[in-house]
């Protein structure tokens, strides 16, 4: 695994972004590269950050352990290290075990994981559609989805796939290594 971003930061980081890593390294308990990489252009470190700091998080919306699985799948599916690293950080707090972690990575059929609701696994599936491209949705996968969802959980679930796809592929186009490898880095 690859331990260097294919790009340094920049020696002078703007104090506003100086802000927004001390926010994230509270967040996150770790130091993190990525926003240290956005400081070379400050608008895009700003609306990512805006971006995230608006996800959900399941306080009055989809449950906490839906949107887990959301961003678990969704870092899965591009391969992205520093993501599923991020995404899979307390898994067991939500109640994820090894056996629906091995359903999302598809060393196991996710049918035959008895412990996902419906709604979890439509939700997953949704991801993985909404995942591909281009993006395929049938118009029967779409009842499905309604029946267990409101317009507004629709939404949530698709804005967090999306968002864990807009980092997966920013992440992965600038080579960050997960979290815990950039600790190791020369700069």
């Amino acid at each position: 695994m690859k331990d260097k971003a294919y790009i340094r930061p920049p020696d002078k980081i703007p104090f506003y972004i100086k802000l927004g890593l001390m926010v994230s390294k509270k967040v996150t308990k770790k130091d993190l590269l990525v926003p240290k990489l956005l400081a070379w252009y400050p608008k895009v470190a700003i609306s990512s950050g805006v971006m995230e700091s608006l996800v959900a998080h399941g306080k009055k919306d989809l449950s906490p352990r839906i949107l887990q699985l959301v961003r678990m799948q969704a870092s899965i599916l591009p391969a992205c290290p520093f993501c599923i690293d991020m995404n899979s950080f307390e898994y067991d707090r939500k109640n994820i075990s090894e056996e629906e972690i091995s359903a999302l990575a598809g060393r196991i059929p996710l049918e035959e994981v008895t412990t996902f609701t419906r709604p979890e696994r439509l939700a997953v599936a949704y991801t993985k559609l909404i995942s591909e491209t281009p993006v395929m949705i049938q118009e029967s996968f779409m009842a499905e989805i309604k029946s267990a969802f409101t317009e507004r959980e629709i939404v949530i679930l698709a804005s967090t796939a999306a968002q864990v796809n807009y980092w997966a592929r920013l992440i992965s186009a600038l080579g960050v290594p997960p979290a815990g490898f950039t600790d190791r880095c020369d700069f």
